[in-house]
């Protein structure tokens, strides 16, 4: 086995076909056919399933081309480094909720990171699940799940089978978000029930392990609300948010600047008594960067400063 051979696979992979990836190689496909047997042979076990549909990765075969992916970037950023006189490339990546605290303590961040040295930076916003199977498949290093605490259990199941590490870092009651033109922003008293006559926004994308969507659904959404916005982007909720006062949001607490420059106030509910966490996850063995540990630093400030807010 050698790095070539690793390339051979993951770009077999990549394409879904041998002929493709042949192709893409420069080689013929015979050639490629052979080389990828003689790697499953020096391995000892089966990495492409070869069907009349085409090429699919067995489950063994997605263990090896996470440690092939792996070693093959190393291996790229050593050579860069010392055969064209590069630096070290900054590396960071990390897949979170729709959290304006997280978002803020990313911002902050990334002030920090070096301009005299080349970087790949990445942050997502996406579900919990999605975020899980970024860190599986090593597409992110970091993840942030949020969970209510009804579900804890589905979770905690879940970071077990799939080998993670977690860790709290936050837990909170959600408030409601709203313009300071709503009717809501000048109630002294907040109940449920006054909530029948708005239009929530909710993420489009809310996701629970082992539980029907509208199970979820029913669980994250006001029970006496019947009238609901679904969202995907954050920037566009804040939007709706501030221009339509008949419209609401479950947040986490929010930074005081984000509240002014949007024109949002954000307020307590009588009765929600919904427990919410966010939970740091990483790869068990996985072993954190100077930039992972900034970037946590961070999150944890960030969340200091809106609790105490």
């Amino acid at each position: 086995m050698n790095i070539v051979h690793l390339k051979y696979a993951v770009e077999i992979a990549r394409t879904k076909s041998i002929s493709k990836a042949a192709e893409n190689l420069y080689m013929a496909q015979p050639n490629l056919s052979r080389a990828v047997k003689e790697l499953e042979e020096a391995l000892g076990i089966t990495i492409f399933k070869r069907t009349s549909k085409g090429i699919t990765v067995t489950p063994e075969g997605e263990e090896f081309l996470r440690y092939a992916k792996r070693i093959i970037s190393q291996v790229e950023e050593v050579e860069a480094i010392y055969q064209n006189g590069k630096k070290p490339k900054q590396r960071f990546s990390v897949s979170v909720p729709r959290a304006s605290y997280i978002a803020k303590a990313f911002t902050e961040f990334s002030k920090n990171i070096s301009t005299e040295q080349p970087a790949d930076i990445f942050y997502k916003e996406t579900n919990s699940m999605r975020t899980i199977n970024n860190i599986i498949k090593e597409d992110y290093n970091l993840g942030i799940i949020r969970y209510q605490s009804a579900f804890e259990k589905y979770f905690v199941s879940m970071f077990r089978e799939k080998k993670l590490t977690h860790e709290i870092i936050n837990e909170f009651s959600y408030v409601l978000l709203v313009s300071k033109n709503s009717p809501l922003a000048l109630c002294e008293k907040i109940e449920p029930s006054d909530l029948s006559d708005f239009i929530e926004i909710s993420h489009a994308d809310p996701y629970v392990p082992s539980l029907p969507m509208i199970d979820v659904k029913r669980a994250e959404l006001s029970e006496s609300v019947d009238k609901h916005i679904f969202v995907f982007e954050r920037g566009s909720q804040f939007d709706l948010l501030e221009k339509v006062p008949t419209t609401f949001m479950w947040v986490s607490p929010i930074p005081e600047e984000l509240l002014e420059k949007y024109n949002l106030v954000q307020l307590k509910c009588e009765g929600n008594g919904k427990i919410y966490k966010d939970v740091l996850v990483y790869r068990n063995g996985y072993k954190l960067s100077e930039l992972d540990k900034m970037f946590i630093d961070e999150v944890c400030k960030a969340r200091k400063n809106v609790l105490e807010n």
